[in-house]
């Protein structure tokens, strides 16, 4: 259709232009003129809204290609969409949104790269403390140390096996984040009392706190059961975790305390200690596997650096929030919710 119309347009074109050479012959320049003035205009009028048409026509392709390529559809699809009477400037804002949306994907990536430098550096470190520590032992016994020094060689034996039992945790402990991360581990989900078991993790660490010099309560009634809705087993290592860390990094003759606050169709369950605290800039990154607010104080206390992780795993897996909120010198309250069963 189009290229009918450019013939005839072409074709018109010629003759009118014989006949501005016939008149402009003949002397007639005015009329030579005119004729050849209308067909400059005629000729421009038709040329535009054929390059209009087509550019249109090209654009609003585009402009489908982006959106499919986009919404990770096939071009077959396209065929259904309305498109608006102005894809140009639409097409515009899809490249935009594109492109805004590729930085935003490359920014996540570099953080994502980042954060496993830094994981393989911390995990590399975590390993080669006790690994290089127990060969130092083992060397040192090899050498006659167990003939010459039999008391030396049984405390140093003792230390290497420390230094194993902390791999072993460490291993574990990885492992079982793993899990978690991969959603491997499936949650048994039922309604039980988390007072009963606030108690029993209390008399679990109870020996554990008392040579730290640091008290352990409960604040509220042991008589007055509590309903969650969650997975027993887990939320005990939630709880185990988060009372352990307070001891760990509790001052002398100090306090932790469990507390349970109501809300709507949730339980806030809170860990309060009176230890070194936290600063404000790391709060953001105590959850992270291997953060340490304190390197020299981390290595002291012990741990494989993912009690926290493990945390936040599991509540988040029960779709649940936890939380942490801290003031150096002060003290660190970290918080996480459960779901309360439905009454029937």
């Amino acid at each position: 259709m189009n290229l009918s119309i450019f013939t005839l347009l072409i074709a018109s074109s010629i003759g009118l232009l014989a006949a501005v050479i016939d008149y402009f012959h003949r002397g007639s320049l005015t009329i030579a003129v005119l004729i050849f003035v209308t067909i400059v205009l005629v000729s421009y009028a038709i040329l535009l809204n054929l390059f209009e048409r087509f550019i249109h026509k090209r654009i609003r392709n585009v402009y489908k290609l982006i959106r499919n390529l986009k919404l990770g559809k096939g071009l077959k699809d396209a065929l259904g969409e309305q498109i608006t009477d102005d894809p140009i400037r639409d097409a515009e804002r899809e490249v935009q949104d594109w492109a805004k949306q590729r930085l935003s994907e490359l920014d996540k990536l570099r953080e994502q790269a980042k954060f496993r430098k830094e994981f393989l550096s911390n995990i590399s470190h975590e390993f080669k403390t006790p690994l290089f520590a127990t060969q130092g032992y083992v060397e040192t016994l090899q050498d006659g140390l167990i003939d010459d020094n039999p008391e030396m060689a049984k405390n140093f034996l003792e230390k290497a096996a420390r230094n194993l039992d902390r791999l072993s945790y460490l291993i574990q402990d990885l492992d079982e984040i793993s899990k978690l991360e991969t959603g491997i581990i499936s949650l048994t989900i039922e309604n039980f009392d988390i007072v009963a078991l606030i108690k029993d993790c209390i008399e679990d660490l109870e020996g554990k706190a008392r040579q730290h010099g640091i008290q352990m309560r409960y604040n509220g009634k042991l008589n007055h059961p509590i309903l969650v809705k969650g997975d027993r087993k887990r939320v005990q290592q939630v709880l185990i975790n988060l009372l352990d860390n307070s001891i760990k990094y509790g001052k002398k003759d100090g306090k932790t305390t469990v507390s349970i606050f109501p809300l709507f169709e949730q339980v806030l369950v809170e860990v309060t200690d009176n230890g070194i605290g936290i600063e404000e800039k790391n709060l953001s990154r105590v959850f992270e596997r291997f953060y340490r607010t304190d390197a020299s104080r981390s290595r002291e206390v012990g741990g494989s650096g993912l009690g926290l992780a493990i945390v936040k795993h599991i509540i988040e897996a029960h779709e649940q929030n936890v939380n942490v909120r801290s003031t150096e010198g002060i003290g660190t309250t970290f918080g996480f919710t459960l779901e309360q069963p439905k009454h029937h």
